[in-house]
């Protein structure tokens, strides 16, 4: 093999590896967007979010036998799928219980509109789970076992008999599975009424309440959904990667600078900033050691901000 048959070889398959998370990352991301593009609340605890979707998926996976019914390839996904509502379930009660105090309506009178005791709030949370984690889960790595995760379809070749590319099948199902859940949440978003009245919270709380629209329930289903959405990305992730109590602060950080990218306010931004991030992730390692992976992401965060403060989706104006 040539070396610029090696170079293209290892460009390929960074780039389908990045396409494959990059589509995982973007469900996490709009899980993000749901909470901070409509609510405008900085989440500390969204990483966490992700951490206890991973240990729901693990729980519901062991603890119900799935392996057992559905197999050891399907059982993970039917598991992912039944630990959403819970995650739904516990996002609703935390904003119910805590955070509806410093949003919605009443926050326009707080001193810096609430946002001061949003951070403090979201960031207790952060640190309530991650050591209740650590208390009940222990400090040891752990993952969803699955046969998909160590093989691979093969693409290929591209030239001659030599160029191919290998796609991981758990990280495939996986991409696929975030595509389809983004599609089902951009038609509630976009055709029902209930996505109708999350949209006019966003764009105008006040108006909405004069229309009839209640601001605080669509806040607190935005917050669920936003829950829900990002604990799965995280069942998806447990699938390929291994976790522990703090993995969410890993991810959090990354889930903002997706979000950012895409656009605040914009899930469909969210998502392509979250591909942008799992692309620049992978494609890094082919001239970057992999402990430098983060810093490229940040690297290419800064261009593209100071090239396109709103984003790639965000809107030029700025929102009253």
């Amino acid at each position: 093999m040539s070396e610029s048959q090696i170079l293209l070889e290892g460009f390929l398959q960074s780039l389908a590896a990045g396409l494959l998370v990059g589509a995982v990352y973007g469900l996490m991301c709009v899980g993000l967007a749901m909470i901070f593009g409509i609510m405008r609340v900085i989440n500390f605890a969204q990483g966490d979010f992700m951490m206890l979707g991973m240990y729901a998926a693990l729980f519901m996976f062991t603890g119900l036998g799935l392996p057992s019914i559905f197999g050891s390839i399907v059982g993970p996904y039917v598991a992912i799928l039944l630990a959403a509502p819970l995650l739904f379930a516990f996002g609703y009660l935390i904003h119910k219980l805590l955070i509806a105090r410093v949003t919605g309506i009443r926050t326009v009178s707080m001193e810096g509109e609430g946002h001061y005791a949003q951070l403090i709030l979201t960031l207790g949370i952060a640190l309530i789970l991650q050591n209740g984690g650590m208390i009940l889960f222990g400090s040891e790595l752990v993952s969803i076992r699955t046969p998909l995760s160590s093989s691979a379809w093969e693409i290929g070749p591209f030239w001659g008999e030599m160029v191919t590319v290998f796609l991981n099948r758990g990280r495939s199902i996986s991409a696929v599975f975030s595509l389809l859940a983004i599609l089902a949440l951009a038609l509630l978003i976009a055709r029902s009424r209930l996505g109708k009245a999350l949209r006019a919270s966003a764009d105008n709380p006040e108006a909405s309440t004069y229309m009839g629209i209640d601001v605080d329930r669509s806040y607190r289903i935005a917050f669920a959904l936003g829950t829900a959405i990002t604990g799965v990305a995280g069942g998806l992730l447990a699938t390929n990667y291994p976790f522990h109590p703090f993995v969410g602060l890993e991810y959090v950080i990354v889930m903002y600078a997706g979000v950012v990218l895409g656009g605040i306010g914009s899930i469909t931004g969210a998502f392509w900033g979250g591909m942008a991030i799992g692309l620049v992730q992978q494609l890094s390692t082919l001239v970057l050691p992999t402990q430098l992976q983060n810093t490229a992401i940040f690297v290419v965060f800064l261009i593209i901000v100071i090239l396109r403060p709103q984003g790639f989706f965000g809107r030029v104006v700025e929102r009253t």
